[in-house]
Order: C-alpha cells, then sequence, then structure tokens
C-alpha cells in the first residue's frame, strides 16, 4: 500500500479508485432503489434521478479534476523526460495534454447536465470525454514506445497500447448505436426495437470506461519517482 503513496503516485491511485467508487457506487444506489434496470444500465442512467444524481454529480466532478490532475503531471513528466533525452516533439505532448483536459471538461459537463433534463448539452459532453479521452490515450501509448527503453518497459507499453485499442474499438459502436436509438430512457423492454442497440452500447460505454480506469492505473509506477513542486516569487517592486 505505502508504493501508492510514494513521490507522486497518490494522484492516478486516487483517480482510479474514486473513479471506480463513483461508477459503483451510483449503479448500487441507483439498482437498490429501483431507478435502473441491473442488466447493463448506461452508466449516466446511474446518476439522473435523486439521490443517486447527487452521488453522481460530485463522485464524477472530482474525477474530472484528478484527471486534470493527472494528465498535467504526466504532461510535467513526459517534458521532463524529453528534455533529458529527446525521444519526441513536444508538441506530441502538448496536444496529447489539450485532448485529455477537454475530455475532463466534457466529464464535468456529464456530471452537472443529467441525461433526461438536458440531453443534447449531456450527450455532448459524453461524446467530448469518451473521444478525447480515447484520443489521449492512443498518444501517451504512442509517447510510451518512444520513450521505451529508457522510461517505459516494453511490457508496459504493450498494456497500455492494448487498452488503448479495445477502447477505441469500443468507442465507435458505442456512438453508432447510440445514435440509432429514438428515445432516451431509463428502463428497456427487450421486446423493444431500439433494445439491441442500447445492449450493445451500454456494453462499449462500460468497456471505454473502465478501459480509462485501468490506463491510468499503468501510470502509478511512473509516478512513483517523481516530484512536483511549486515556486512562489514575491516581487517588491509592485
Amino acid at each position: 500500500m505505502l508504493c501508492f503513496l510514494r513521490g507522486m503516485a497518490f494522484v492516478p491511485f486516487l483517480l482510479v479508485t474514486w473513479s471506480s467508487a463513483a461508477f459503483i457506487i451510483s449503479y448500487v444506489v441507483a439498482v437498490l432503489s429501483g431507478h435502473v434496470n441491473p442488466f447493463l444500465p448506461y452508466i449516466s442512467d446511474t446518476g439522473t434521478t435523486p439521490p443517486e444524481s447527487g452521488i453522481f454529480g460530485f463522485m464524477i466532478n472530482f474525477s474530472a479534476f484528478l484527471g486534470a490532475a493527472t494528465m498535467y503531471t504526466r504532461y510535467k513528466i513526459v517534458e521532463k523526460q524529453n528534455q533529458t533525452s529527446y525521444f519526441s516533439t513536444p508538441v506530441f505532448n502538448l496536444v496529447s495534454l489539450v485532448l485529455g483536459l477537454v475530455g475532463c471538461i466534457g466529464m464535468g459537463i456529464v456530471a452537472n447536465f443529467q441525461e433526461l433534463a438536458v440531453p443534447v448539452v449531456h450527450d455532448g459532453g459524453a461524446l467530448l470525454a469518451f473521444v478525447c479521452g480515447v484520443g489521449y490515450t492512443l498518444l501517451q501509448s504512442i509517447i510510451s514506445y518512444k520513450s521505451c527503453p529508457q522510461w517505459n518497459s516494453m511490457s508496459t507499453c504493450h498494456v497500455r497500447m492494448a487498452i488503448s485499442a479495445v477502447s477505441c474499438a469500443a468507442v465507435v459502436p458505442m456512438i453508432a448505436c447510440a445514435s440509432l436509438i429514438s428515445i432516451t430512457k431509463l428502463e428497456w423492454n427487450p421486446k423493444e426495437k431500439d433494445y439491441v442497440y442500447h445492449v450493445v452500447s451500454a456494453i462499449c460505454e462500460w468497456t471505454v470506461a473502465f478501459g480509462f480506469i485501468f490506463y491510468f492505473l499503468t501510470f502509478i509506477h511512473d509516478f512513483q519517482g517523481v516530484t512536483l513542486r511549486i515556486s512562489t516569487e514575491i516581487n517588491d517592486d509592485i
């Protein structure tokens, strides 16, 4: 357990545990309250109706903050590694950070605009979160390969790329099937015409979401040997 407290490793560790708890707690409360069907609801379905909507909103907002903190720290780590031993253009790392932060903004939109209240805004935030998130993992996987073997092991690179590939493969049918659903609702009947689309898109959504979680889990080792300092300077001329 102490290895998760070394250096900056607590940041991705907290992101992984908090985000997992957010999904699981919201799901359990929604199911026990009878608000969603236990079989494959959308993640957003578990955060639409009180009391789970309050839990979902609060926890996903903090997950977005932790995600941004993790991505910025990762950006600084890669920047420093690249200065020590050049392996990639800095623009690549910057684009990855921008995509990641836009994805975090999308998470914030999802958390604060419920699915049934403002579906267009909610769906737009979800699209940002998933598409930009997948783009972030793909770019970070490529960066990992470029920095191998000095800064990453080949096994870590393979794991990251595998997670990215699965997430990328899942996000396409997720969006395609979700766009074919004609109505937004919480409870589904297997006999309904859009039920298959719902099941496929829900499976893909959960796959991508936990793909992100497992991806950030691979950052823990990299963050253990890192210390991030904030310096303060006071200008006496003012």
